[in-house]
C-alpha cells in the first residue's frame, strides 16, 4: 500500500472501525447521528449495496496522491509523471484484483462506473449482435443493449428463472437457437435484491459451448468474494469502485479486447485520438481509445488501493464474518411475525450480505424513515433499480421492499438494533409523525439538525 507523507495526514474527525485487519477498516463520522427523541447513536449503516463507505486504505492513498496530482499522459512536467505513473499502476492493481488475462489479449478500461461500462460495451459490440439478458438483472445490465446508441441487433430477455439450473438451461436454449453471427450473455454474479449468487462459471461454460460471449455484472459480488475472470472463464467483468468502498468516481470494464479495439469510441475527445486531420480521425489503441477527456486519476487510485486492501486472505476474513452476520440478520429477522424476506431460489441459496424484505401493515418507505429518525439506521427503501425482479418478489399489498445491505463496518451490535428495531415497529408502530417532504418520508415535525 502507498504510504502517506506525515504532512498529508487524514482529517482529524476520521475513525476506523477496524474489522477485520488494518487494511479493511472505512472511515467513520464521529458523534453519531441524531435521532427525533433527542438521543445520538452509533450509526448503523445498512446500506453498503448501494454506496459502501471509504476505507481508511482508499483515502490514506488519496491524501498521498493529492499532492501530486495532475493531468495524465499529455504532461512532461513532474507532477504530471507522477500522476501519469499512478494512474497505469493502479490500472496493473485492477487487473491483477480481477485476474484480467494477459495483454494484448484482455484490456482494462477506467470508465464511471458499472452503467458507463456496460453502456459502453453495447456501443462497442459487433454490428447486429445478439444479446441474451436475464429480465432479473440490475437496470445498469438490463437497459444498455435496447439504447438506440447499442450496436446490437437483437436483444432477448429471459424470464426469472425458479433455480440455478433453470438459469443455466434458459440460457443454453436461447443461445442455441440464436441466429448466426455474434452472440453476448449478460449475467449478473450476485443479485443486488436478494444477494443470491448466480452460478457464473456454469453459464460460461454454455455460452461458451454455443460460441457466445459473457460479460458479469460483479458490482455487488466483488465487495463480498474474489471473481476472477481467468478462472471463471467470462469474457467481460463490469464494476463500480463506490460498491468497493473506493467512492470517487470511478469503475472498470475489464475483459477481451478484440471488440472493443475494433469499436468507435462512443465517447470523442481528447486522449481517445491518436491523429486528428481536416478530413480523417485515428483513433489511439486500448486502453486510451475509450478513456477520452481528461481521465479520472483520483477515482483510479482510489480503486487500485481498494483492490489492494481486498487481499485473497482479508476477503476470505471479511466473507467469514459477513457470513455470520447474515445468518444472525436472517434468522432474527425470520423470528417476526409479518416479516417475509424476498428470495428468488429460497433460502438456503448461497448469497452475499444482502436481505430484502417486506413488513405486513408497515409501507417500505416509513419503516426506512422510522428506522432513520428513530433508530440510527440506514437501510433503503424502493425496488433498487431492479424493478422487473422485486415486483415479482413482492407479496401482495406491497408496492416496494426494504433493503438492508451490510459490509465492512457491520457490528453485532448494529444487526442487533436493526432486528429490534423492525420487532417493535411491528409490535408497536412508528413513535413519530411522518410526512411527504420532497417525494420522501420524513418526521414531521422533526427536530433534528440533520445537515
Amino acid at each position: 500500500m502507498t504510504a502517506v507523507s506525515p504532512t498529508h495526514t487524514a482529517p482529524a474527525a476520521r475513525t476506523a472501525h477496524a474489522v477485520p485487519s488494518a487494511e479493511c477498516t472505512i472511515v467513520a463520522a464521529e458523534g453519531g447521528v441524531p435521532l427525533v427523541t433527542g438521543e445520538r447513536v452509533e450509526y448503523a449503516n445498512f446500506d453498503y449495496a448501494a454506496s459502501a463507505p471509504c476505507l481508511t486504505a482508499v483515502a490514506d492513498a488519496l491524501a498521498a496522491a493529492l499532492p501530486y496530482y495532475a493531468s495524465v499522459h499529455r504532461g512532461a512536467g513532474h507532477h504530471s509523471q507522477v500522476s501519469t505513473d499512478a494512474y497505469e499502476r493502479a490500472r496493473r492493481s485492477v487487473a491483477r484484483f480481477l485476474g484480467v488475462r494477459t495483454e494484448p489479449a484482455d484490456a482494462v478500461v477506467f470508465v464511471r462506473g458499472t452503467t458507463d461500462a456496460l453502456n459502453l460495451l453495447a456501443r462497442s459490440v459487433p454490428e447486429g449482435c445478439t444479446v441474451v439478458v436475464f429480465e432479473s438483472e440490475h437496470h445498469a445490465s438490463l437497459l444498455p443493449w435496447e439504447h438506440p446508441a447499442s450496436r446490437a441487433g437483437r436483444v432477448e430477455r429471459l424470464p426469472l428463472p425458479s433455480s440455478p439450473e433453470e438459469a443455466v438451461e434458459a440460457a443454453r436454449a436461447a443461445l442455441s437457437a440464436a441466429p448466426e453471427g455474434p452472440t453476448l450473455l449478460c449475467v449478473t454474479a450476485a443479485s443486488n435484491v436478494t444477494g443470491e449468487i448466480w452460478p457464473v462459471e456454469e453459464l460460461v461454460a454454455v455460452a461458451h459451448a454455443e460460441g457466445a460471449q459473457v460479460v458479469v455484472d460483479a458490482a455487488q459480488y466483488v465487495p463480498h468474494l474474489p471473481f476472477s475472470l481467468s478462472e471463471t472463464g467470462a469474457d467481460y467483468v463490469a464494476l463500480s469502485a463506490h460498491k468497493l468502498y473506493a467512492p470517487f468516481g470511478s469503475g472498470v470494464l475489464a475483459g477481451r479486447a478484440d471488440w472493443l479495439r475494433a469499436a468507435t469510441p462512443y465517447l470523442s475527445g481528447g486522449g481517445a485520438t491518436q491523429l486528428v486531420t481536416e478530413h480523417d480521425v485515428v483513433w489511439n489503441d486500448l486502453p486510451a481509445r475509450h478513456e477520452a477527456g481528461s481521465p479520472n486519476v483520483l477515482g483510479a487510485v482510489a480503486l487500485a488501493a481498494a483492490c489492494e486492501a481486498f487481499t485473497p486472505a482479508a476477503q476470505e476474513l471479511l466473507h467469514i464474518r459477513e457470513s455470520a452476520l447474515l445468518e444472525r440478520l436472517r434468522a432474527g429477522l425470520a423470528e417476526i411475525d409479518g416479516v417475509r424476506e424476498l428470495a428468488l431460489w429460497g433460502d438456503g441459496h448461497p448469497r452475499v450480505g444482502i436481505v430484502s424484505f417486506t413488513v405486513d401493515g408497515l409501507p417500505a418507505d416509513l419503516l426506512a424513515a422510522a428506522l432513520s429518525a428513530e433508530y440510527g439506521i440506514g437501510v433503503r427503501d424502493g425496488l433498487f433499480c431492479a424493478h422487473q425482479l422485486t415486483r415479482a418478489l413482492l407479496a401482495d399489498g406491497h408496492a416496494q421492499a426494504v433493503r438492508a445491505s451490510l459490509g465492512v463496518g457491520t457490528t453485532v451490535e448494529h444487526v442487533d438494533r436493526l432486528v429490534g428495531a423492525v420487532a417493535d415497529l411491528v409490535a408497536h408502530g412508528p413513535r413519530w409523525e411522518y410526512a411527504d417532504c420532497d417525494g420522501r418520508l420524513a418526521p414531521a415535525p422533526d427536530p433534528r439538525n440533520v445537515l
